[in-house]
């Protein structure tokens, strides 16, 4: 499966032999992502919903909030944190974000000589439904938790598949019609994985994970508006209590702590990105007490709006 490929970032040649058949897998995939990244940053590539990472130091802690992603590192080593709760991901396991979720992460392994380089694949839900809907019965495993961020280990077919999708980079003409597949076999793999069942979960029409999906979609085209919990759980067609129950089984948080998150990781952005005055960020994103949005912010950020632009403004 990998055969012939450079291993410098420019110059073709074979690589030597690796006592560990993963560990060559990986060095090939790095050579690859290597040629195509020229130092810190993400990059966006020719393939639908794929992008490159690379770091060649290790970062501060950096707040997003995160769409439906597959995170696969071949070197180097980032955790996040979730409320509270702390994964770290490296070449042995693979990172799931099967819904949306602000998290705080930074690359904690990494060098110039050995950068952190990894690969970021949007996930639609809708194709794994399908892929669902195709391969039934997928025999999925359960472990019975459904929280929407996973650690799972990166095996052999699961890098081969990868390494096919990466290859296409090199001949364009040939992503529209050989990407697909190798997407189909890469969410195939996270399917059949220990943790399967979250990702199913997440897809299947009906089932009660996929109506927390709703409510949190619900929360992020609206976070700034005021929420009512009855009113969103007769919106995704559940009761209160198990809105409740399963919005913090899948996300940690209740839908309330999952509402202040988002709008207090739009105000950083605001804060950061813009001129405007702290009054007029706090009411854009919903709070009516300047007072109370400062104290929320502090608390999450560790400084105050004010002091988190004049540390960017220094830095700049």
């Amino acid at each position: 499966m990998f055969r012939g490929l450079d291993m410098s970032e420019s110059s073709p040649q074979l690589f030597p032999t690796f006592d560990d058949p993963l560990s060559f897998k990986r060095a090939v995939i790095s050579s690859i992502i290597r040629r195509f990244t020229t130092g810190s940053g993400i990059y966006q590539t020719a393939i639908e919903g794929l992008n490159l990472v690379r770091n060649d130091t290790p970062t501060d802690t950096l707040y997003s909030v995160y769409k439906p992603t597959l995170c696969l590192v071949v070197q180097g080593r980032k955790e996040v944190r979730l409320f509270g709760e702390r994964y770290v991901y490296d070449p042995l396991n693979y990172l799931v974000i099967s819904v949306t979720l602000p998290l705080a992460g930074k690359v904690i392994e990494a060098s110039p000589d050995v950068p952190y380089l990894g690969a970021l694949l949007d996930i639609d839900p809708a194709q794994i439904s399908q892929l669902i809907a195709d391969s039934s019965p997928v025999g999925v495993p359960s472990n019975g938790d459904v929280r929407g961020l996973y650690l799972g280990s990166t095996d052999g077919p699961l890098l081969d598949a990868l390494f096919r999708l990466l290859s296409l980079l090199d001949s364009p003409e040939d992503i529209s019609q050989l990407a697909p597949m190798a997407l189909r076999e890469i969410f195939y793999r996270l399917l059949r994985g220990q943790q399967g069942q979250r990702l199913y979960e997440i897809a299947v029409v009906d089932s009660q994970s996929y109506r927390v999906t709703r409510a949190i979609e619900w929360l992020n085209n609206n976070f700034a508006e005021p929420m009512r919990i009855d009113e969103l759980a007769k919106y995704v067609n559940l009761g209160v209590s198990t809105l409740h129950h399963r919005f913090k089984a899948v996300t940690s948080m209740s839908p309330l702590q999952y509402q202040k998150q988002l709008r207090l990781h739009e105000a950083r952005r605001l804060v950061l990105s813009q001129s405007t005055d702290i009054a007029t960020v706090a009411s854009q994103v919903g709070y009516e007490s300047q007072s109370q949005f400062s104290r929320e912010y502090s608390r999450l950020f560790g400084t105050s709006p004010l002091r988190d632009r004049a540390r960017l403004r220094r830095s700049g």
